[in-house]
């Protein structure tokens, strides 16, 4: 057996691409007592560095709706309907960073993320894992981050009334993201 021991190196003034292989955007909702946990299969982005201080980079990312997975077909194509993100008409999720802030690898990434048409201002929490060269010579950024999104912030309203006042959904859409991306 082959030992592939991962070198780690210094954050370096690069542009880097999400590796969606090695990548998952995840999120959890509540609905009734539960929740539903799913993916988006099919995102893109970019982290650029400008020295070894993580705080200095800039993050853009796009992730297409029409890929959300949640185990049933039936609910995903209901989330891809005009009741939930219309991802006929709004295609796509978009990020684009304003700042960043911290040190000592855990940091606020603030930037304007963009949903079934509307643009507020988001906050995700982010950890920096670090940057090695793998077992095949490329170097790679590892990150965590997470939000909490509130849906009808960004005009998705659907909803079903339960007895007791209750409704089918929740408001809240928590979100992680866990990327490796490569040095270009």
């Amino acid at each position: 057996m082959t030992d592939h021991t991962i070198e780690t190196t210094e954050l370096v003034p690069a542009t880097w691409a999400i590796d969606p292989a090695h990548s998952e955007v995840a999120f959890t909702v509540r609905h009734l007592m539960s929740k539903v946990r799913g993916t988006f299969g099919d995102f893109s982005g970019e982290i650029t560095t400008t020295d070894s201080d993580p705080a200095n980079s800039k993050v853009n990312a796009t992730i297409k709706l029409a890929s959300v997975n949640t185990g049933n077909e039936m609910r995903d194509n209901h989330l891809r309907s005009d009741e939930i993100f219309a991802a006929e008409g709004n295609p796509e999720v978009t990020f684009v960073s304003t700042g960043i802030t911290g040190a000592d690898g855990d940091y606020v990434i603030s930037g304007d993320l963009t949903l079934h048409g509307v643009t507020k201002p988001v906050d995700l929490k982010a950890e920096f894992l670090g940057v090695a060269t793998d077992a095949y010579g490329a170097v790679r950024l590892g990150a965590e981050a997470a939000t909490t999104l509130n849906r009808k912030d960004f005009g998705i309203d659907f909803n079903v009334p339960l007895d007791g006042g209750k409704l089918l959904l929740g408001d809240k859409i928590d979100l992680t993201l866990t990327i490796e991306a490569a040095k270009n």
